[in-house]
């Protein structure tokens, strides 16, 4: 497995992390440690949480098998700012009140990132850079970032503090990647061309910040898997065909897809399942050439002008 530093205070982590939105479907303290042993056993050392996973059980299970010896092996990011169903929350006082919720689910005094989730209309940057440097001095966070921002909220976010934000997590797959279709398309009048995020892959690059794709199996805003739908039947030909050729899964196809990309992306993968897991981790090493990334683009009903 790959690593890569993604921030100067935090160690290297791996190119494919396990996201743990799901992690209250094991049952057990021992099936939680499973799923976690494996990752770790196929060099998957990066843990993604957020305080809204199933209502914060979801750290909380992780917290429950987090001994200091394995809190020594794991870097581990959440997210707060989302109260579900009422508001998106960046005021000093949600931001410091979540991250101690967090640390007391996840029994741990720090985690090393922590994300805003999504963007907050009346966020206040100040008040932003408060909280931040309260939790960096008070050691219970190492590094800072977003989720869901585009790049003109990053800059404002970044003027009042300094340059904190170092991540930005946003939705991508070969199914969904509206800001590669923009990429493509510029200039033209087609959908495809529409730029609805204001460039934010390039914005990442040219700022070193480092971009995480969510859902890297899904379509839509949560319509589905791809893998396997009916919906793509093209790209599943092709995904399987590749799968075959490099001796993977077509998940792990998927997922050397995003990882081809030269920005770096780092792949957040929320599988519960070992052998998935493992499947995806030993892809994470596939490099396509050009022409496989370019083919598989097209069989996902994109289109080069």
């Amino acid at each position: 497995m790959k690593t890569f530093k993604i921030s100067e205070n935090v160690k290297e982590v791996s190119r494919v992390g396990l996201g743990c939105m799901r992690l209250t479907q094991r049952k057990t303290d021992d099936e939680v440690r499973a799923i976690v042993d494996t990752a770790l056993e196929n060099g998957i050392n990066f843990f993604d949480h957020a305080d809204i996973y199933a209502g914060g059980e979801a750290e909380a299970a992780f917290g429950k098998i987090l001994t200091p010896s394995l809190r020594e092996q794991v870097v581990i990011q959440t997210k707060c700012a989302i109260r579900p169903g009422i508001c998106y929350d960046f005021s000093r006082e949600h931001i410091l009140k979540s991250v101690d919720g967090s640390l007391k689910r996840l029994n741990t005094e720090y985690v090393d990132l922590l994300l805003l989730h999504r963007p907050d209309a009346l966020m206040e940057p100040e008040e932003v850079a408060e909280a931040f440097d309260t939790l960096k001095t008070q050691g219970k966070v190492r590094a800072f970032g977003v989720s869901n921002h585009n790049p003109m909220q990053i800059e404002l976010l970044n003027q009042a503090t300094k340059g904190a934000v170092e991540v930005n997590q946003i939705q991508f797959s070969v199914a969904h990647c509206p800001t590669i279709d923009a990429g493509l398309n510029v200039n033209i009048q087609n959908d495809a061309g529409c730029n609805r995020d204001g460039s934010v892959l390039e914005y990442c690059r040219l700022k070193n910040i480092t971009v995480q794709a969510w859902s890297p199996f899904q379509y839509g805003m949560f319509e589905g898997i791809f893998i396997g739908s009916e919906k793509y039947p093209k790209l599943n030909e092709v995904l399987n065909r590749l799968a075959e050729k490099y001796n993977t899964t077509p998940n792990g196809i998927a997922v050397a897809w995003i990882l081809r990309h030269p920005a770096g992306i780092q792949t957040i993968v929320g599988t519960m399942n070992e052998k998935r897991l493992s499947d995806v981790a030993k892809a994470a090493d596939i490099v396509l050439t050009r022409e496989e990334w370019y083919e598989l683009y097209l069989a996902a009903g994109k289109m080069l002008p």
